[in-house]
């Protein structure tokens, strides 16, 4: 089965683009095409999510930072920056550390794996939320008090999410991303034998990774603190992200 990415822009330095749990490649919809005027854009469906869906062996962060880097090799593509959101940030992280010759830069965005907390229950209500009225209130949970939750956004969400299997492959994987209430943590040593350019942003009032994360980083991460701001990073301030994605490609 081949991964799906949307792809954008023609020339420049490949930048790849990892969602969170439970989105999809159109959490980048207001990024990517700021990014596609300089550089050549994937953003991916991870596996076992819309049109990466269904997946064998979705429970597993390496599996999908397997199929991301074996989807890119298969392309010709060995050298890019990456991007990662929430989970899509630990898949980020975890690329790095297993292939680092291959990445360039990397902008990660309220990452998973920086720390055992996590907000297990919103997780897990994410997870099986399948309609409108169960899935706006966990984005809402998700975002900024200032930041609307579009209607568009919601029935998009709800239209992908009520495929056949869709919402049981996501609850089994919110399983496997938190034991008894908490999340895997990538050790702060590991973090720091990586030597590519790092940015790093979270907001202030996050709900479900807490800001508090961001302590005690390796001296090479360039870090951003956006007050008022929540989990979605790519949806509420995506100018923000377009920027340091881009800056940090130079």
């Amino acid at each position: 089965m081949k991964l799906f990415a949307l792809e954008a822009g023609t020339s420049g330095p490949t930048v790849v683009l990892l969602h969170g749990f439970g989105g999809s490649h159109s959490v980048w919809d207001a990024v990517v095409p700021q990014l596609a005027e300089r550089c050549r854009v994937l953003a991916y469906d991870l596996p076992g999510h819309r049109n990466s869906h269904p997946w064998p062996e979705t429970g597993k962060p390496k599996v999908a930072v397997d199929a991301v880097l074996a989807d890119l090799s298969n392309q010709g593509i060995e050298q890019f920056h990456v991007a990662g959101h929430s989970m899509g940030g630990a898949i980020a992280m975890l690329m790095a550390l297993e292939a680092p010759q291959r990445i360039s830069s990397m902008s990660l965005f309220a990452p998973g794996g920086f720390g055992s907390e996590i907000n297990a229950r919103l997780l897990a209500r994410s997870a099986a939320a399948t309609t409108s009225s169960e899935l706006r209130p966990t984005l809402e949970a998700m975002t900024g008090w200032s930041t609307p939750v579009e209607d568009e956004t919601v029935m998009a969400l709800a239209t992908w999410r009520a495929v056949e299997g869709q919402s049981d492959a996501l609850v089994a994987l919110s399983r496997s991303i938190t034991r008894d209430g908490r999340q895997g943590a990538i050790p702060r040593e590991r973090m720091a034998e990586l030597d590519m350019p790092i940015s790093l942003a979270w907001g202030t009032i996050d709900n479900v990774l807490p800001v508090a994360q961001t302590a005690a980083l390796p001296p090479q991460f360039a870090l951003h603190l956006l007050e008022g701001i929540g989990h979605m990073l790519p949806q509420e301030v995506p100018d923000f992200v377009a920027q340091l994605i881009a800056k940090t490609t130079r």
